[in-house]
């Protein structure tokens, strides 16, 4: 079995194990039922976001070609986790017409997830505009706007367990739930953004003492990471 299919089974049997707490706590109302598996939240965020999606390539080029700081980036991280679950809590709670039913995407924001693809591909245009220009500053308002617009895209087991969490008359304990996996969700994206970061500063910091050859990698690495923006936001609309 692969990794992939590991990450898989791991979540499943997570899943299975809250939705079986979920339904005894509809029946019960007995919080302690619920709370003492609560933590088990946070590795099924961890293990989730480990799975392809959760913007993890976009945060780490994103990060890569700006001039973030490692608390900045922790802020990225933390607004797109945060986006990321909390905008799938309140589809649910709400029951937006955006979600999609149909067989294959269940779970899905077709409107929501496309806005925030295009909204990507631009800050990806303005990141080759300003890499052309000689401008590296990257403001704390762009990382905020980044990680808010990369978590626009709903995640589908937030959707699921919400859903589940409703049917059962039970919506407080979905969001219980959502609460704590995004604390993984952070977690995991958190050690992305670092990554990227660091790997920066690695490449940057043994040219500190050549300022213009500084300027030229830093500029050619913020062109890189904004055309791969443009480049993933362009294949997710339009070849979808």
């Amino acid at each position: 079995m692969g990794l992939f299919q590991e990450l898989v089974a791991i979540q499943r049997e997570i899943y299975l194990a809250f939705a079986d707490r979920i339904g005894e706590f509809a029946k019960t109302g007995d919080w302690t039922l619920l709370a003492a598996y609560l933590p088990m939240g946070i590795l099924f965020g961890a293990v989730h976001a480990l799975t392809p999606g959760h913007s993890k390539a976009v945060l780490a080029a994103y990060l890569t070609g700006s001039t973030a700081s490692l608390p900045r980036a922790l802020l990225v991280s933390l607004v797109l986790s945060i986006t990321h679950v909390t905008i799938s809590v309140v589809i649910a709670l709400l029951s937006l017409p955006l979600v999609s039913v149909a067989l294959g995407s269940v779970g899905r924001a077709p409107a929501l997830e496309n806005i925030s693809r295009g909204l990507l591909g631009l800050i990806g245009l303005w990141m080759v505009w300003q890499a052309f220009r000689g401008s590296g500053y990257h403001g704390a308002h762009e990382s905020s706007l980044v990680g808010l617009t990369a978590g626009l895209i709903p995640c589908p087991l937030t959707l699921f367990v919400m859903t589940f969490a409703i049917t059962r008359a039970v919506p407080h304990a979905g969001v219980a739930f959502a609460a704590t996996m995004m604390l993984g969700v952070a977690l995991t994206l958190s050690v992305v953004a670092l990554g990227a970061v660091f790997l920066r500063q690695q490449v940057v910091r043994p040219l500190e003492t050549r300022p213009q050859v500084v300027d030229a990698v830093t500029r050619s690495i913020q062109l890189l990471a904004g055309l791969v923006l443009v480049v993933v936001a362009w294949n997710e609309i339009v070849l979808q």
